[in-house]
This record gives structure tokens, C-alpha cells and sequence, in this order.
């Protein structure tokens, strides 16, 4: 049977996502023997995207604006890529590059980074910071095997874009759907989230912007809007 070519991108960020994946440890090993890695800058002796199309693309990092390399490559791997996923808090919601605002000393031209969705369509979303090692390894082998159940959650497009604490407030509690499970304040990496009297007390000064509680979180899946309109 023929691997699927997953190429990994990285863009702006701090490895840290990468860091993850090699968390897994011994199940790395079954990801890299699962899949034929066809592009990546540390795991693999592959410098440059392939000239032909990919089944993957794993995108670590949000891109920066200003730099034309990140924006001519992120482009080129959607257009080569069969399914793009945004990996990670800086490629899916734009993490803490949300604060950047230039002027540091050694690229001060570098001012504005987005997650990727602002400049390409994504297919699916690992929000975090970093994601889970289990969870990376989990949706690598669910794509490789076609697991269409477990990969729903990641596809749902409400996950991807800009996404803070306050989401929660604003989509789930506000709309009386919160249900005191404690999974947005268990899954924060800031502990900007806390319970108390069972529904998620909000810390925005320790906020990040991850997104790792919005999409914890099993209420944030409902179609909320939808059934707004069909309310009477």
C-alpha cells in the first residue's frame, strides 16, 4: 500500500508543537512508518516542498505579513496539499503572535502574523499550546487509516480563527449551555480559567489566545447560530 506524503510546514512560531509531536516517543516511530515524509526541516532530510502534490500538510506557526517567504509558502502548500492542517495555537487561532505588534530588534519590519485561514482555506484544526503529544498522534493516525469520525471534530470550521477565553462566555455560557464539565479550564496551558461554583471564571490578562478551551469545550460544537433561527 502507498504511504501517504505528509509534508510538515513551518512558519512562525517556536517549535514548541513540533516539540510535541516528538513527545510521542515511540509512537513517533509508527507515524514516521505510517507515512512517507516528504518535507521537514528538522525530522527529515527535506529541504524544500516536493514538486508535486502531498496528501498533508501539517502547518506549525502562524505567518507573518510582512515576510513574502511565509506568504509564498503557505500558498504553494495549499495549492499542493490535499488536506491542510493548522497545528497548533499560532496556525489555528494566531496563539500569542496576536500581541505582536514589530519594532523588536532583529527583524523589526515584522509586525503582522495571522493564522493561516486568513490567507487559505484549512481543512482541520489542533488548536493548543502546544497540542497534547496524544492528540497529534491520535489525528496522524486517524487520517492515514481514513477514521472520518474521529477527524470531525478538527474539521468543524468553527474551530479555526481567532478564539480567547471569552468565546466561552459569549457562545456557551451566555447562552445557557455550559454544563460545569470543567474541560476548558483542565485543557487551558495558562490556567486563565478556573471554576468556580461550577461554570469557568475567565482570567483574560492570562489569556494566550490558544483556542485549546473553545475547542475542548463539547458545547462549542453545536450550531448555536443555526438554532437561534429557528427559535420562535
Amino acid at each position: 500500500m502507498t504511504k501517504p506524503k505528509v509534508a510538515y510546514v513551518h512558519l512562525s512560531g517556536c517549535t514548541g508543537c513540533l516539540v510535541s509531536l516528538a513527545d510521542t516517543y515511540e509512537k513517533l516511530l509508527d507515524i514516521l512508518g505510517a507515512v512517507d515524509m516528504v518535507y521537514n526541516l528538522t525530522l527529515a532530510d527535506a529541504r524544500t516542498l516536493p514538486e508535486g502534490k502531498v496528501d498533508i500538510a501539517i502547518v506549525e506557526g502562524g505567518v507573518c505579513l510582512q515576510d513574502e517567504e511565509s506568504v509564498h509558502l503557505i500558498k504553494e502548500t495549499r495549492e499542493k496539499a490535499g488536506l491542510v492542517v493548522a497545528y497548533g495555537g499560532c496556525s489555528a487561532t494566531g496563539n500569542v503572535l496576536n500581541f505582536s505588534r514589530g519594532g523588536q530588534w532583529n527583524q523589526p519590519q515584522h509586525e503582522s502574523f495571522v493564522p493561516i485561514n486568513r490567507l487559505i482555506k484549512v481543512d482541520a484544526y489542533i488548536p493548543g499550546c502546544p497540542p497534547a503529544p496524544e492528540v497529534i498522534y491520535n489525528f496522524c493516525i486517524a487520517a492515514v487509516t481514513g477514521d472520518t469520525e474521529y477527524l470531525k471534530p478538527f474539521m468543524a470550521n468553527e474551530a479555526g480563527g481567532y478564539h480567547c477565553g471569552c468565546d466561552l462566555n459569549t457562545r456557551v455560557i451566555e447562552n445557557s449551555l455550559c454544563m460545569g464539565c470543567g474541560t476548558c479550564a483542565a485543557s487551558c496551558p495558562t490556567r486563565a480559567i478556573e471554576m468556580v461554583y461550577g461554570r469557568p471564571s475567565f482570567n483574560n490578562i492570562r489569556c494566550i489566545k490558544c483556542g485549546a478551551c473553545s475547542f475542548a469545550c463539547p458545547r462549542t460544537f453545536l450550531p448555536v447560530n443555526k438554532i437561534k433561527t429557528l427559535l420562535v
